[in-house]
């Protein structure tokens, strides 16, 4: 596409130094979250999730960070969806914020587990209805020839869970716990020039190091 090479955002709101960042990098990533929401960021707590596949690719998509508990990053799914599969054969992962309302990023690695059924019961009786009814319609990844199915599905779950308010949470469906090794923080920069600073998690204890651009 025409035009593509010639975009560029010279980044100057804020800058990022080793000596002012929090020694703990959940204190610093909240700090950064809480002025993500402040700065009227479109869904800051969107999270790119990178798995990898059975054949060892790499793949990835947005999902939604919905609480940060145990000092873990955590999110809900369809276990049966390709990420639940790939993650229960493979718990490596990466998770990565971006807000260029700020221009900045957080790239996070590390492993999941699945939560407790107490804690995934909680938060899907906690979400709206309709999402409950979505939860439990939709075969999430499968193949499908029309979305009328879904669309009838959706009757289907309506009638069976009729006249209940709050929906028992399917037990194809949960949350994901992500314990980091290494969180990296992102400041965009004059002339590429970014600073980043990054924890490394070795022995039980935080590293902190600042890496080139």
């Amino acid at each position: 596409m025409k035009g593509i090479s010639s975009i560029r955002t010279n980044y100057t709101k804020a800058t990022l130094d080793i000596n002012s960042v929090d020694k703990n990098p959940f204190i610093q990533f909240e700090k950064w979250f809480k002025e993500a929401i402040e700065s009227e960021a479109l869904e800051p707590n969107a999270m790119n999730l990178a798995t990898l596949s059975e054949n060892g690719g790499p793949t990835s998509r947005m999902v939604l960070l919905k609480g940060i508990e145990n000092a873990q990053f955590v999110f809900y799914t369809n276990y049966q969806s390709q990420k639940g599969k790939e993650l229960d054969l493979n718990p490596a992962c990466a998770i990565n914020f971006f807000w260029p309302e700020l221009e900045r990023q957080v790239r996070i690695e590390g492993v999941v587990n699945r939560v407790s059924s107490e804690v995934s019961d909680t938060y899907f009786q906690s979400r709206p209805r309709e999402s409950q009814v979505g939860a439990w319609a939709s075969p999430q990844s499968a193949l499908i020839n029309e979305r009328s199915i879904l669309e009838e599905r959706v009757k289907q779950i309506e009638e069976k869970f009729k006249g209940l308010k709050v929906l028992p949470r399917p037990k194809q469906w949960g949350g994901y716990g992500v314990t980091p090794f290494e969180i990296e923080f992102w400041q965009g920069r004059p002339s590429r020039l970014h600073d980043r600073i990054v924890y490394t998690l070795a022995d039980d204890q935080w590293k902190i190091n600042r890496l080139a651009p």
